[in-house]
């Protein structure tokens, strides 16, 4: 009898530890995986060139970001169901990757109020790369047209100049120079940024160069929001040692703390 008396409590023990967490519906992976992992989800639309990134820019990117420790890497594209982002992934979801060019307007409104609430009231990060300043998602959470003063492809390398040492983004980076076609000039239609962490200059090919900003930060609602301007299509910048440094710190720095 004392034998089963002491298996019952024991058993009462840990249902007790355990209903408050079930009576949440899901608490465990609300943010990050049940195993404890935070879950960073890099999303493109799969309109690279092959030649340059034949598994597509976001396979670039989570293949910089798969050993990072205690992080869950996730690909997504609009082409996949949900267009990328179930209602479950990006509910689990820590920091959101985006890269866009050609196919803004087909990303559904519905996903993008979704990503929104997510960052401005959740706290989820969010990183937007080159041409994703135009992204729906962006837009959404800067409150602006996000345009820059004009898109020319007439430049050869983009020298990178690190602007805020101390800032977390900036662990590890030095100054670099990066071959980049396309350069976007100042102004950029945005609110103020709370850190410029990178500047660049742009070598012009026949000649000249064009400054502009190149990694900026801000707090949107809850939620921590990095743009890189860097990163168009045609250059393979996303397998250079020195951007994939920049996408694990900005991972780290967006995610939201536990």
């Amino acid at each position: 009898m004392f034998g089963k008396f002491a298996r019952c409590v024991a058993l009462s023990c840990v249902l007790g530890a355990l209903l408050p967490c079930l009576a949440l519906s899901g608490c465990a992976t609300a943010q990050g995986d049940a195993g404890g992992k935070k879950v960073v989800v890099v999303w493109s639309e799969g309109t690279a060139p092959k030649d340059v990134y034949p598994n597509d820019i976001n396979g670039a990117i989570a293949e910089g970001l798969a050993d990072m420790p205690g992080w869950e890497v996730v690909t997504a594209s609009i082409k996949d169901p949900d267009q990328g982002i179930s209602d479950d992934l990006l509910k689990r979801t820590d920091v959101l990757i985006w890269w866009g060019h050609k196919k803004h307007g087909l990303v559904k409104n519905a996903l993008v109020a979704k990503i929104e609430n997510r960052v401005k009231n959740e706290g989820m990060g969010f990183i937007s790369l080159h041409s994703s300043h135009f992204a729906k998602p962006n837009k959404a959470l800067m409150g602006t047209e996000c345009s820059w003063g004009a898109y020319e492809g007439d430049s050869s390398n983009l020298r990178v100049t690190v602007a805020d040492p101390a800032h977390p983004i900036a662990k590890g980076v030095a100054d670099f120079t990066t071959v980049h076609e396309e350069r976007y000039s100042e102004p950029y239609a945005v609110p103020e940024p709370e850190a410029v962490v990178f500047t660049g200059v742009h070598e012009i090919k026949k000649g000249g160069e064009d400054p502009s900003r190149i990694g900026l930060c801000w707090h949107v609602g809850k939620g921590k929001f990095f743009y890189f301007q860097a990163g168009h299509e045609t250059n393979p910048i996303f397998y250079d040692k020195n951007v994939r440094t920049i996408m694990r710190n900005a991972v780290e720095w967006a995610a939201p703390e536990k």
